[in-house]
């Protein structure tokens, strides 16, 4: 079961890396569904794929305001219809920690860079790609240097641009290896963390 499993996904990860759809012999769709019942989300510009309906798929349009997400029947249709920037999948935080991280972090090979935002998601993008890249693309649009700005965040996702940053201030609430890499900790989530960083730091 392992290594239809395993097959199964690098089949799926080929043809996103590929930029275009390639023969599909496996039907990933029933992996997802039958094996994990964990719902995937690819992002593609201004939409949101996925393949079944899911009450944490919902979340994300309801609470995170992505747009809402597009069923498809499969995964030949979802990699036909539009250009992938990244997958995220969805579960619990247990689930992520002891199952999902461990084998999609095996499972690419490099070829990607495995991320949690938030403990319940985990982030499948390009290898290379990184807030602190699209910032660093922002500042030569702009031409503003990373030692005229600051940075916030609370995800693993924003280390690189807590790095690239002049000052680089973690939220109490983030993660431990968010917290690591910043200049400053400052107050939660809870507590206006990012209002209280930007009074204090940029005003």
């Amino acid at each position: 079961m392992l290594q239809s499993l395993e097959f199964r996904a690098n089949i799926l990860l080929l043809s996103w890396y590929a930029g275009h759809v390639q023969p599909l012999d496996v039907d990933f769709d029933s992996f997802v569904v039958t094996y994990w019942w964990v719902p995937l989300i690819a992002f593609s510009n201004d939409r949101c794929l996925t393949l079944f309906e899911h009450p944490l798929v919902d979340l994300l349009h309801t609470v995170y305001h992505e747009p809402k997400a597009e069923i498809m029947p499969s995964v030949e249709h979802l990699l036909s219809a539009a250009d992938i920037q990244k997958m995220i999948f969805l579960d619990t935080a247990e689930g992520v920690a002891k199952n999902l991280r461990p084998y999609w972090s095996e499972a690419t090979g490099g070829r990607a860079n495995v991320v949690q935002a938030v403990p319940d998601m985990l982030e499948i993008v390009p290898p290379g790609t990184s807030k602190g890249s699209g910032v660093k693309l922002l500042l030569d649009h702009l031409g503003v240097t990373a030692k005229e700005i600051m940075a916030i965040g609370d995800g693993e996702n924003d280390i690189e641009m807590l790095e690239l940053a002049s000052l680089g201030i973690a939220l109490s609430n983030g993660s431990e290896k968010t917290k690591a890499v910043a200049n400053v900790i400052g107050a939660s989530n809870d507590e206006d963390g990012v209002a209280s960083a930007i009074y204090q730091y940029a005003f």
